[in-house]
């Protein structure tokens, strides 16, 4: 009997097995499925940055491809590279052509041989503090953008990989560092960069840095350091921002978020630079004495007078009042 059943039930299935499978193929057609998710359509949609669903989660999750991305590299590699670059080589060949031709700004009168202190012991380590970071960065960020196309095909890939390691762990690193630096400079010099009817005087005599040119008054800073300054305070600002952004992608910053901020960084950072090479060229073999201020804290009294007239009045005139206070209370 149980094998009479087991010999039905075999018959039954064999019959039966086919008609399913045929019904269930004529359901679901495998080529149909296929076509409907992975065909031209689908593709076209997806190399067009359609976003669409998926089991991943957080942002930007259902966009397969980021076409986006390509924008950004065109725009950073075709634009911003090229564009900085020239900037870069105008600004250092143009500081380069106007000392050939005017030379060092000489004191006009011989050192008197008095000191003036113009910077504090403080203000001078926030300066170089900020400004190595600041060098540091320059070089490291310039490296990255650039060294593939100078550095690597001559440098034996040890050597590259290296260097190219040394840039982007001292850029991630110290950028924090002169964001720090940064801000303590505004805050402590902000008060004395307000442009006033003194500058617009001093630029129009061109900053006395013409050969035979007339040194025009200031006050404790001049019309050029305000600039530069003020560079500080915005295009400088926008660096450190950038910086951040890129620094610390931890707090929901999408790829788009961090495109936009590479682009604007770098574009803030070449125009900052190319304008410190002609800070750094006054600061230093471009005017006679300027280094010994920074550098001591201290300047020749010729110097305050040639360069910041307005400000050793200031200067001398509290001196000469407490010199006299200081008589009126030893007669008392």
């Amino acid at each position: 009997m149980f094998r009479t059943l087991l010999a039905m039930l075999m018959v039954i299935a064999t019959f039966w097995s086919p008609v399913s499978l045929a019904e269930g193929g004529a359901k679901a057609d495998p080529q149909k499925e296929i076509v409907q998710l992975a065909g031209p359509e689908f593709w076209r949609e997806v190399r067009g940055g359609e976003s669409g669903y998926t089991v991943a989660t957080g942002a930007e999750a259902g966009q397969l491809i980021n076409v986006d991305g390509q924008r950004w590299r065109e725009i950073r590699n075709e634009w911003i590279s090229p564009l900085g670059l020239i900037f870069l080589g105008a600004s250092a060949g143009s500081l380069l052509l106007f000392y050939l031709w005017a030379g060092r700004i000489e004191l006009s009168h011989k050192r008197t041989g008095k000191k003036v202190m113009r910077w504090t012991p403080f203000e001078r380590a926030m300066h170089w503090f900020t400004a190595i970071n600041f060098l540091i960065l320059a070089v490291s960020g310039v490296l990255l953008l650039y060294g593939k196309h100078f550095i690597k095909p001559v440098a034996p890939e040890a050597v590259w990989g290296s260097i190219i390691y040394a840039a982007k762990v001292s850029h991630n690193y110290l950028g924090p560092l002169f964001v720090l630096g940064l801000f303590c400079m505004l805050v402590k010099w902000m008060k004395n960069n307000f442009i006033n009817k003194v500058d617009i005087e001093w630029f129009k005599q061109g900053g006395g840095i013409l050969p035979n040119g007339k040194h025009p008054d200031a006050g404790f800073c001049n019309g050029g350091e305000k600039i530069w300054f003020w560079l500080l305070a915005t295009v400088g600002v926008v660096v450190c921002v950038t910086g951040l952004v890129m620094d610390f992608p931890l707090f929901g910053q999408t790829r788009e978020d961090m495109q936009i901020a590479n682009l604007l960084h770098g574009i803030a950072s070449l125009g900052l630079f190319a304008a410190a090479l002609g800070h750094i060229y006054i600061g230093t073999v471009g005017t006679e004495g300027a280094l010994e201020g920074m550098a001591t804290g201290y300047v020749d009294e010729s110097w305050a007078k040639q360069h910041h007239k307005l400000w050793l009045d200031e200067v001398q005139g509290q001196s000469s009042s407490q010199t006299t206070e200081a008589k009126e209370q030893q007669s008392t």
